[in-house]
């Protein structure tokens, strides 16, 4: 049975070592984070591998995640390249923002190195692995890291795709614009509703409701057939009026109102080919 060590055990970590530990034809080795609590925490998530307080500590493995920040990637696959008692493996890291050319100390020794991202929101990890099956999953970097990730992934549920380096970044502002941008949207809203002053428990129930309504309409429509609105309709005069009130309010959401609505009223106009 292969082995896979895992470096950084926050939410993606936690979910992808579940994963793989139900999968049962990888067994998660090893496991360092930033404190020994932190990482017996992640393992009792997992259920399987051993907390190691120090790199030096960690043994050779088939592969290896480096399931931290992107701004920690480079470091530590800096620091990983150093450790001369552990042979070449297949290495990958989980940015949706940067490529597998963060890992180059570890390819110049003969790793393979690649970045493998799945689409979907790590907010919780028992959510995420009840919504992991058919996750969307990018996948770029070395050939033969590559095919063993998309047989890995693919076997845990993913659907796996190719996606450049170069295209890295506009991919995953794709994915800040479907997700993360999301919870700011709905805040500004509920925020602009208690000013007016709609009850707390309406909010909340708006918060379900419409939300609810509005997604089904984009499932069954798509964005352009379910965009309503005073953008949608072109009644640019409402449009000001309102992002002045807004504006006056709050410059910032203000400033996005504007935005958004010239998005809008660009997506109202936009011809089908």
């Amino acid at each position: 049975m292969k082995t896979i060590n895992l470096v950084g055990g926050g939410r993606v970590g936690q979910t992808l070592g579940r994963l793989l530990a139900q999968d049962g034809q990888v067994r998660v080795q090893d496991l360092l984070t930033r404190s020994q609590a932190s990482a017996e925490q992640a393992l009792a998530f997992i259920g399987s591998g051993r907390a190691v307080g120090n790199m030096q500590h960690m043994r050779p493995a088939d592969l290896w995640l480096l399931a931290v920040p992107d701004g920690q990637i480079a470091p530590v696959a800096a620091a990983l390249a150093t450790c001369n008692s552990l042979p070449p493996a297949t290495v990958f890291h989980a940015s949706g923002a940067l490529g597998s050319e963060l890992l180059h100390p570890l390819r110049e020794k003969g790793w393979q190195v690649a970045s493998a991202h799945c689409l979907l929101s790590f907010a919780s990890p028992a959510l995420a692995l009840q919504q992991f099956a058919g996750t969307p999953c990018a996948l770029e970097g070395d050939a033969q890291a590559l095919a063993e990730l998309r047989a890995l992934f693919t076997r845990l549920g993913a659907q796996c795709f190719d996606v450049r380096a170069q295209d890295k970044m506009l991919y995953h502002a794709g994915a800040i614009f479907a997700t993360n941008f999301l919870p700011v949207l709905q805040d500004l809203a509920e925020q602009l509703w208690q000013q007016t002053g709609m009850p707390l428990p309406m909010v909340q129930h708006l918060r379900a409701s419409l939300l609810h309504n509005a997604v089904n309409n984009l499932i069954a429509l798509g964005p352009q057939a379910a965009l309503t609105g005073p953008a949608a309709r072109g009644d640019l005069a409402l449009v000001a009026a309102q992002g002045q009130a807004v504006q006056q309010w709050d410059s910032t959401a203000g400033q996005a109102y504007q935005a958004l609505s010239a998005l809008a009223r660009s997506l109202a106009q936009r011809q089908h080919p």
